[in-house]
């Protein structure tokens, strides 16, 4: 059974339409998921019925639109990983040696625009790198001294 606490999905507006459309299925997911009414299992074999579930938290990443974060994370220590992990799908970005029409995300700009966003939401909070989210509710922090 999993049961997170917080969800990462995509952007809730963005330049293609099924990230939206995605975002808003896993936030209804997530909604419904905690409703005591619906009834699920998690295998149709399995007699075993699901408790009631809700994340406490959903937060949007920021993909193509300069969206304003509410808050920014530190990936510095990741930076390197998240863009083998964005690479991971090759084909569908810059390669000079591609005959294939150029897409808004195959360009060379875009590939560096991942890094530039990085590093400008970073220098905003003064690290080498930063993630912004959005949120669908505030976070509650027990203490100002919590947030730096």
């Amino acid at each position: 059974t999993y049961q997170p606490e917080i969800v990462l999905c995509n952007a809730i507006k963005d330049r293609h339409i099924d990230h939206g459309k995605g975002s808003q299925l896993v936030s209804d997911a997530c909604f419904l998921s905690g409703l005591l009414k619906i009834d699920t299992k998690f295998d149709e074999d399995d007699d075993t019925w699901q408790d009631p579930w809700r994340p406490k938290q959903v937060y949007h990443y920021i993909q193509w639109q300069p969206i304003e974060p509410d808050f920014v994370v530190d990936v510095s220590e990741f930076m390197d990983k998240k863009l083998d992990a964005v690479m991971a799908y090759k084909t569908q970005f810059y390669d000079p040696k591609s005959k294939a029409p150029e897409t808004p995300i195959s360009s060379k700009n875009f590939t560096e625009s991942i890094t530039y966003r990085a590093k400008d939401l970073g220098r905003l909070v003064g690290v080498a790198y930063g993630e912004g989210f959005t949120v669908e509710r505030y976070p509650v922090v027990n203490s100002l001294f919590d947030i730096k």
